[in-house]
């Protein structure tokens, strides 16, 4: 099959590598001919000369990724434009896999055709699909100035039920004010979003403790950090038990409290500052409503967020709390900016928390 696989960039840039991994697999993954274009909307891409390059390997157009491993491509010269949408094509032949590495719910329509299609301008009857499939990352190589910021987080971040192909999560709302602002128009953002995302403990994906050195401190040209994480600790840890779940046969851990969760926020912190990476620490959004909210998980969001608008020891804060919540509720979203579950934002309300961003925050 043919994976042709749709990222929107923030900044442009003549050369880019491709990041593929196979860090959860079980079997190693054979990936073949590959290629990258700049996409004209769809599964189509832009066959001009420039517009597209093959992708190779230390030389080789094809390569077998190890368990638990990435594979990183040449550096290929290619035209692409800030803000533009690039579209990855990739060969993948037949072969035993257990399991997929994965970003499922993209927000994102990717494209999937039989055979090996990587130089076709457009496929027939594709399937559609909604993850990036094998794809970590794109690399697009900057002038030294440039640098980067690390939205980290769990699914407000990833940007759940955000329109889809919209590119209308708060990152990157936050990508465009950048780009747009003299001062900082060379900072790029990389959105390091999980949905279902924990601090503490595995809840889908690895935890952020656990991925920190992985998703933050391998990426290129990293100098801030943005963090949005813990709801799902909260929620999960205190919110109502689903009684006809089996017995778990270990018991689970104890909820966590504040001090557990701010005890991880500063292993953060001190993990980014060692790296000499600047942090904003974001407060968590409203929750109240959601199916996994209680009286006693909104006592630790309030203390969390306590922490966070009072400690010293990150370089920031974003109140997107304050940005979120329904003055006359302050517990529940903003009517106008709740997507309708309690928990996530919709579209408006993942705009109005990326332009509440101070960008002078990124001129330090």
């Amino acid at each position: 099959m043919t994976l042709r696989e749709i990222v929107h960039v923030s900044l442009g840039g003549s050369r880019i590598r491709v990041v593929f991994t196979n860090e959860f697999g079980t079997e190693p993954l054979r990936i073949g001919p590959a290629s990258v274009a700049i996409s004209k909307g769809g599964n189509t891409i832009d066959t001009a000369q420039g517009a597209v390059a093959p992708l190779t390997f230390g030389g080789r157009e094809s390569v077998s990724i190890p368990v638990g491993a990435l594979m990183i491509s040449d550096p290929v010269s290619i035209k692409l434009p800030a803000q533009g949408d690039l579209a990855i094509s990739v060969f993948v032949p037949q072969q035993t896999i257990t399991t997929l590495s994965q970003h499922q719910a993209a927000d994102q329509t990717s494209y999937v055709a039989e055979g090996n299609t990587v130089g076709a301008a457009s496929f027939e009857s594709p399937k559609e699909i909604r993850s990036w499939v094998f794809l970590k990352n794109v690399d697009v190589e900057a002038p030294a100035r440039a640098s980067a910021v690390v939205a980290f987080g769990d699914s407000i971040t990833d940007g759940a039920f955000a329109t889809n192909n919209a590119n209308a999560r708060w990152p990157d709302e936050l990508a465009r004010r950048l780009l747009a602002d003299k001062r900082t128009a060379d900072v790029a953002v990389l959105n390091e979003g999980i949905g279902g995302n924990g601090v503490l403990r595995h809840i889908t994906g690895p935890s952020a403790l656990t991925r920190f050195d992985r998703d933050v401190l391998a990426q290129p040209g990293v100098k801030y950090m943005i963090v949005l994480e813990a709801i799902n600790d909260i929620g999960g840890g205190y919110g109502p038990k689903n009684p006809n779940a089996p017995v778990p046969v270990t018991p689970p851990p104890p909820p966590p409290t504040a001090d557990d969760l701010i005890g991880g926020y500063q292993q953060l912190i001190e993990r980014a500052h060692m790296h000499g990476i600047k942090v904003y620490m974001a407060t968590l959004t409203p929750y109240m409503g959601a199916g996994y909210s209680s009286v006693a998980g909104e006592a630790v969001r309030t203390a969390v967020n306590q922490w966070i608008r009072t400690q010293k020891v990150a370089d920031g804060v974003i109140d997107f709390d304050k940005v979120a919540q329904d003055p006359a509720n302050p517990d529940r979203f903003l009517p106008a900016y709740d997507h309708g579950d309690h928990l996530h934002p919709g579209d408006a309300g993942y705009k109005a928390m990326g332009d509440a961003i101070d960008l002078s925050l990124f001129t330090k």
